[in-house]
């Protein structure tokens, strides 16, 4: 049987898409297919009550009847965390737990496609990094990877490096023009003369970006102020640094972005209400808006999000999520599927 775990170097990477395209291309070649996220980690409740989107997915796209608790044995969720801190987990149990779980699933399957974290090294605190499960699954393993600087080389060293000979290679995901030959010239050969095969270097494609507000919601840890539909995608972030009229002037040359500004800023936010283009709100160090603006933002069907982080890191994060984006439906994953299939050796993924 082939095992492969397919984890990634940071969140955003397109690591669901690329694990789910794997899975249907194995299927498509008639190989019996199961998959499993042993640690859950997109969670709607810091209690775990919620079960984490993907394997939900997975389920979905794959056409599998695997009860959730087997796909996802461990909710790694921050009052899990907080327990296993205080010595409260058995790591031997839980490590008992996935094997027994990967034993069931796998039975009968040709091929098993192991989801990891958005980062390697969560689970650590149980022994259940990303690499610690390869080895417990005996899963060969690849690394799904951005290259936005040469400074995402070091985190595709260090992933790599803690895999160890399991590691089968990288995928690059979502490469802009202005890198991709950067990453054919010089980072290709650079990461194959320290024995890390490239696999795949995907181009990114504006049918592949974006995100969900739901997803942005439940990614960023953000309260919704409004019940307004959040099915919208966001492409892009604007930011509301300048005057309500300037800011109006701004948001109307732009479609599905976000606006991120303090709750103190009325007059930006009353200009991204007015603004046809935008799609969601995001206020900054847990600021409320005003009761006017949250009564003019219900009336128009527009979500207001609050976060406690501050506005430069909550920037960065929603970037980094528009860049990998989220696997959204069945279409999604089918566009995955052909990009693997033309920019990746899809053979040495799969054999």
């Amino acid at each position: 049987m082939n095992s492969l775990l397919v984890t990634s170097t940071d969140e955003g990477t397109g690591k669901t898409a690329v694990a789910l395209a794997l899975a249907r291309l194995a299927a498509d070649r008639g190989a019996t297919v199961g998959y499993m996220k042993p640690k859950g980690t997109r969670l709607q409740s810091n209690v775990g009550k919620t079960l984490d989107a993907d394997p939900m997915l997975a389920r979905e796209l794959l056409g599998l009847d695997a009860e959730m608790h087997e796909m996802e044995p461990v909710v790694y969720s921050p009052t899990f965390i907080a327990g296993a801190i205080r010595g409260e987990e058995d790591t031997a149990a839980l490590r008992e737990r996935v094997q027994d779980a990967y034993a069931g699933l796998a039975e009968g399957k040709d091929t098993m496609v192991v989801e990891g974290a958005g980062d390697p090294a969560t689970g650590a605190t149980v022994d259940l990094t990303d690499a610690d499960i390869a080895a417990l699954l005996e899963s060969h393993a690849v690394l799904v990877a951005r290259y936005e600087e040469p400074g995402d080389v070091d985190r595709i060293l260090t992933a790599a490096d803690d895999l160890g000979d399991r590691c089968l290679g990288v995928v690059f995901n979502a490469v802009s023009s202005a890198a991709y030959d950067e990453v054919e010239t010089d980072v290709v050969p650079f990461l194959e003369s320290r024995d890390i095969p490239v696999l795949g270097v995907l181009p990114w494609e504006r049918s592949m970006a974006g995100v969900s507000v739901a997803d942005l919601t439940n990614e960023l840890g953000a309260e919704s102020l409004t019940d307004a539909d959040t099915g919208a995608l966001v492409e892009r972030v604007l930011v509301g640094a300048m005057s309500g009229e300037s800011a109006l002037s701004h948001f109307r040359r732009t479609k599905d972005a976000a606006v991120i500004t303090g709750g103190d800023r009325a007059d930006v936010q009353a200009a991204a209400l007015d603004a046809p283009g935008i799609n969601c709100l995001v206020l900054t160090g847990g600021h409320r808006p005003s009761g006017a603006i949250l009564g003019e933002a219900e009336e128009q069907g527009m979500p207001v999000l609050t976060v406690q982080t501050d506005t430069i890191t909550t920037i960065e994060r929603i970037e980094s999520l528009i860049h990998g984006g989220r696997v959204r439906d069945e279409a999604t994953v089918e566009r995955m599927q052909e990009l693997l299939h033309s920019h990746a050796d899809v053979d040495a993924l799969l054999d």
